[in-house]
């Protein structure tokens, strides 16, 4: 019931065009600023949601943050100090996306490593075929008229019955 009730508020906020509104406190701010804290809040995530932005999250501590983050950008911060402050305040994992720095790198470059190393074992199990083995295989290899040859594990009964069921 929760999980539908969240599901038609997003609905719904969607529908409006309103994701995270001024509440009553703050003061609109000039279109260009509003968009820069649009960008900001595109950028932190809710402290109380999985996984949405501030600027996404239908939560009244989402338009907290947001009413914040209008309020550094009146005071004249810049992008990274704002982003700084909330680092600060809640830890690296606010940030959507994390920084490509320290341990970090290997959030980056793992799946990289991980797609270079499946290609390694990929191409390491191919191995060359010596020269004129084409031809040589082709040679072996059955017509499409032909029957199969017949295995030379004949003592199986499944591998018997099956045959003959093939062979009707």
């Amino acid at each position: 019931m929760n999980a539908v009730l969240v599901s038609l508020t997003l609905a719904l906020s969607l529908a409006t065009g309103q994701f995270a509104p001024q509440q009553a406190a703050s003061d609109p701010l000039a279109p260009a600023r509003e968009a820069r804290v649009q960008v900001l809040a595109k950028k932190l995530r809710c402290a109380v949601c999985q996984g949405l932005s501030v600027a996404d999250s239908p939560s009244s501590m989402a338009r907290a943050q947001l009413d914040k983050v209008r309020e550094l950008v009146s005071a004249g911060k810049t992008d990274e100090e704002i982003v700084d402050y909330f680092v600060a305040r809640y830890g690296e994992w606010v940030l959507l996306e994390p920084r490509a720095e320290g341990f970090n790198w290997f959030v980056w470059l793992g799946p990289v490593v991980l797609v270079l190393g499946g290609l390694f074992v990929i191409l390491r199990q191919r191995q060359p075929l010596p020269e004129g083995a084409v031809a040589t295989e082709a040679a072996a290899a059955p017509s499409p008229s032909s029957p199969p040859a017949p295995s030379t594990d004949d003592a199986d009964p499944y591998l018997q019955a099956v045959r003959r069921e093939l062979e009707r």
